[in-house]
Parts: C-alpha cells; sequence; structure tokens
C-alpha cells in the first residue's frame, strides 16, 4: 500500500450492468474530485469532441461507463500535476468489478495504465508497445485483434485528453486523421446496436 490519500477518499466510478461502452481512464483530477462526477474539466471537452458526443449521453451510465484505473484523486506532484493512479486501487477493486459487469462492446483505454490493464484483461498484452505513442499508433492491429476475440470487443488505444497532450497530438497527425473517425463510426454503430465493421 502507498501513503494515506492527501485527503479524504471520494470514488468517481460510473457503471452499470446495461453499459456496453467502457472509458478507461486514469485518476480523477482536482476538479473531478471536487465535483464528484468524471470528467467535468477540460480533458472532459476534448474526449467528447473526440467521441463526437455530447454531455448527456457521455453521463448516461446506463450506456457508458467511466471507471478510471484510481477511483479517486491520487494528489498532486511537486510542479503541481496530477499524481498517477494509485496501483492499489487496480489490486483491490478492477479485477473483481470487471468480473460483474457484461461484457463490453467498446473499450476505450485512455492513456499507458489503462492500455495496460485492459488490453492485457482481454487477452491482447502482446499489442502494448514499448510507448504510449507506439501502443496508440498500432490502434488498427489492437483493433482487429480484439474484434477477432470469441467475444468480439472493439478496443481503441487513447492518449490522455489533457492540455499537456496538446503538442503529443500535434506531433501525431495520424489521431485526429485516422483514429478518430473510426472511433466515432464504431461507436455510433455499437450506440445504434450494430458490430462494428472488421
Amino acid at each position: 500500500m502507498g501513503l494515506p490519500l492527501p485527503h479524504a477518499p471520494r470514488p468517481v466510478v460510473r457503471a452499470s450492468a446495461t453499459a456496453r461502452i467502457l472509458i478507461a481512464g486514469q485518476a480523477p483530477g482536482t476538479r473531478v474530485h471536487a465535483s464528484g462526477m468524471p470528467f467535468t474539466d477540460p480533458s472532459g471537452d476534448r474526449l467528447r469532441a473526440w467521441m463526437g458526443v455530447g454531455s448527456d449521453l457521455f453521463y448516461d451510465e446506463r450506456r457508458i461507463a467511466i471507471i478510471p484505473m484510481g477511483f479517486c484523486f491520487p494528489g498532486l506532484d511537486a510542479k503541481g500535476a496530477d499524481l498517477p493512479p494509485r496501483r492499489e486501487c487496480v489490486r483491490t477493486w478492477h479485477d473483481e468489478l470487471f468480473a460483474t459487469l457484461p461484457p463490453f462492446h467498446l473499450v476505450l483505454a485512455v492513456g499507458r495504465p489503462a492500455q495496460h490493464y485492459h488490453l492485457r484483461r482481454l487477452g491482447l498484452g502482446a499489442y502494448v508497445a514499448g510507448s504510449l505513442r507506439d501502443t496508440v499508433a498500432g490502434w488498427r492491429d489492437v483493433r482487429a485483434a480484439g474484434l477477432a476475440l470469441p467475444r468480439p470487443v472493439c478496443v481503441y488505444p487513447l492518449p490522455h485528453p489533457s492540455w499537456r497532450n496538446t503538442g503529443w497530438l500535434k506531433r501525431n497527425p495520424f489521431f485526429e486523421a485516422d483514429v478518430l473517425p473510426r472511433l466515432r463510426d464504431d461507436l455510433a454503430r455499437i450506440l445504434a446496436g450494430e458490430a462494428p465493421v472488421r
């Protein structure tokens, strides 16, 4: 176990037995810790734009689950940036939680911790590459491998939508040009009850 949290725990998790889309983020930030709602910050605005959805759908937990790798705000480092998700949260809760939920049809693995956990959980660990850029750049292979599973699942490894990654997005234009249009199409199909095109 790590050091105690610098505040009272306030888990921010949204899940239901009917949701078929999973957003697997990192951990709540300061604004989300205050609001108690996931992605109520500029990162959430960017993520909703990436997905092409409004707040009503995004926060409809009957359709979309939002389960971060760390359920509570982990605190800030010396430079004022969010600390990474607490590892004991995964060890304590994740396997048990996901064992109780039906399979998802679409998984958005946002950031390295989510990619490591969910790609391995789904049997796609071989697609976790050496860097976040490499894993995201291999999105077509990850997507195809997920759809070839006995219980097909459309998986997208994504960078975090934080403003801190604006430079990454500029250096990797393939993400907005190639990944996001396909992601939006798959999301629309799944919401309509259709299977993604392989």
